[in-house]
């Protein structure tokens, strides 16, 4: 079988899952290239739990994780299925976790995949973001992640390098720390310097661009499956509302 990609979208703000712009374009062009997975992988900054999940069910549900948007957004629905047998399997690599059926897909998942496999016929899975895990424990369990891309599993992970909402700007502009920080962490992601990025919080602006951890862990989980034959695109590099990095990052076997 061939090896899946492992993929780090920047999803930002839920309208750019029903709007067409220069992120969904590049997300659906990226999503062509994606359609031979046997299931997907998700790993959200917006699925925190307590000791490791999996959201797996029959049918999974769509969540609308916010509010104060269009009625038009609240309409999505992403009726993907799930696998047990992947999320059984999760479990068995990792050594730890419990299938989570009363979760499903929230926006980090569906505001990307609308765009990526817009016809949910492959299997969906989301994998929680331990709360009680370091970063660098995160990295370590994700590298045993690895092998799912040789079992047809895509590996993505949603999240953004910088995000701050409370000094978002609706007209847009940028912080120079916002800009300062996604650029050393892009740097580092070309010079596989995984351990700066793990050891982010050293890094100057940190306390601006990550004012709490959840949407850069993800990034965490595709470095960590990072092989030394994979070839990598950096897209959608740009920083957003002045204080959301979009940066996204794609990994072909």
């Amino acid at each position: 079988m061939t090896t899946q990609s492992a993929v780090f979208f920047g999803h930002g703000n839920p309208m750019n899952a029903i709007e067409d712009n220069n992120f969904s374009r590049k997300w659906r062009e990226i999503g062509r290239e994606l359609q031979s997975a046997k299931a997907i992988l998700v790993i959200s900054a917006h699925y925190e739990t307590q000791g490791v999940k999996i959201a797996c069910a029959e049918q999974q549900k769509t969540i609308h994780d916010f509010y104060g948007f269009p009625d038009e957004l609240f309409a999505v629905q992403y009726q993907a299925r799930g696998d047990f047998d992947v999320a059984r399997k999760i479990i068995e690599i990792l050594g730890e976790g419990e299938v989570d059926q009363n979760w499903g897909l929230d926006h980090g998942a569906w505001s990307v995949l609308v765009h990526t496999h817009p016809q949910p016929k492959i299997p969906v899975l989301q994998l929680s973001l331990d709360r009680n895990k370091s970063a660098q424990q995160h990295y370590q369990m994700a590298q045993k992640l690895a092998t799912l891309r040789d079992h047809g599993v895509l590996i993505v992970a949603s999240g953004n390098i910088v995000h701050n909402l409370k000094m978002m700007k609706w007209r847009g502009g940028e912080y120079d720390w916002a800009q300062s920080f996604n650029d050393e962490i892009v740097e580092a992601i070309q010079q596989k310097d995984h351990q700066k990025i793990i050891d982010f919080t050293f890094l100057n602006d940190c306390a601006k661009a990550v004012p709490s951890a959840e949407h850069f862990l993800p990034l965490l989980y595709i470095l960590a499956v990072q092989r030394a034959s994979d070839k990598m695109v950096i897209f959608n590099n740009e920083i957003d509302l002045a204080s959301i990095a979009m940066t996204s990052l794609l990994l072909r076997s």
